[in-house]
């Protein structure tokens, strides 16, 4: 079968993604079969393009990093994102725009179409799964399509499918974890001496924390991904706003040398576990034993331990964030769709 493909969003995660597919495509047509051409790309902002027959990937590409704009190229076209979509109809759609944690939007409404009109979508797009999950599967089972949504918590390295594909049948006591590279990066270095201003202009100096990193050391981003987490694992309806949250703003030199003391490090966590009835939520900084997987990951790395009961603790670790990373994200969820298609 060969797919047609479209990317939504081309910024540093569609391009990473458009970077795995044209640099692997040999190696994905012998492993597993998998053939595809790009029809599309749509970003208003760096230019969209149209070829029903496929676009020259590496051209493509080259253009984008010499130029930074695809607005020159003979496939580009004016036509707004949504109308794309339903134009090129294309078998599947790699939701890649930028996340918006109140409304969800412009992803929101690009599933929505996708979906609707029977194309499958794979999103690293965190607004739309936390905010309209149930929605959107629901028009995806309705028109017998794929949501999947692999990288919207530790980006590549894998969280949603480990647990839903590779752990089904396993009842999930409780989850927690640091799913925010920046702001272990920054606990990390104030560990080293340095206090919260420094270890923060150090992370933005180094492309960890954005210009304003309030997402990310507020907890908000945090937040997003246990609310996910709380839905998707426990069958939850936890807001955003539902999540208990305090960031790492008020954490001092002199919290963690005390921690250090007693052979703990500082750690923003976010856990969800079952409480009674319901599923309690939550992030704050919690000084973790060293001794204690959590505790021995440094650096912009992320870690989810989930309680279970038929393996006891399972741990993952891994990237958080990245272009390649979050593109290998999509990349595992368009090929988990070849699979099931290959199979029936």
């Amino acid at each position: 079968m060969l797919w047609k493909i479209g990317i939504v969003g081309f910024g540093n995660v569609g391009q990473g993604l458009a970077h795995i597919l044209n640099r692997k495509k040999e190696i994905l047509k012998r492993r597993y079969d998998f053939e595809y051409i790009m029809t599309f790309i749509a970003d208003p902002v760096r230019g969209s393009l149209y070829n029903e027959n496929g676009l020259d990937l590496d051209s493509v590409l080259k253009e984008m990093a010499l130029k930074g704009s695809l607005k020159n190229r003979p496939e580009f076209t004016d036509k707004g994102t949504l109308e794309l979509i339903e134009m090129a109809k294309a078998d599947i759609v790699a939701e890649a725009t930028i996340t918006n944690f109140e409304t969800g939007e412009p992803g929101l409404s690009h599933m929505r179409k996708a979906l609707s009109i029977g194309s499958h979508v794979v999103t690293s797009n965190k607004g739309p799964i936390a905010l309209a999950l149930e929605e959107l599967e629901s028009i995806a089972k309705e028109n017998r399509v794929c949501l999947r949504y692999e990288g919207v918590v530790l980006s590549g390295t894998p969280c949603i499918n480990m647990v839903l594909e590779c752990m089904s049948g396993c009842d999930i006591k409780s989850v927690a974890g640091i799913v925010n590279g920046t702001t272990n990066f920054i606990l990390s270095k104030m560990e080293e001496g340095y206090d919260y201003p420094e270890a923060l202009v150090e992370a933005q100096k180094l492309g960890y924390a954005e210009t304003d990193p309030s997402s990310d050391v507020e907890g908000w981003d945090s937040a997003i991904k246990a609310a996910i987490m709380a839905n998707v694992f426990f069958g939850a309806k936890i807001k955003v706003t539902g999540v208990a949250r305090q960031g790492i703003t008020k954490i001092t030199k002199e919290d963690i040398v005390e921690a250090n003391k007693e052979g703990k490090r500082i750690k923003l966590i976010a856990e969800v576990r079952k409480e009674g009835n319901g599923v309690y939520a939550s992030v704050s900084p919690v000084a973790v034993p060293k001794s204690h997987v959590l505790g021995s990951v440094m650096g912009p790395i992320n870690a989810v331990t989930f309680a279970t009961d038929h393996l006891g603790e399972v741990t993952i670790i891994g990237p958080g964030a990245g272009r390649i990373e979050t593109g290998q994200a999509l990349l595992s969820d368009i090929l988990a769709i070849h699979r099931c298609y290959v199979c029936k």
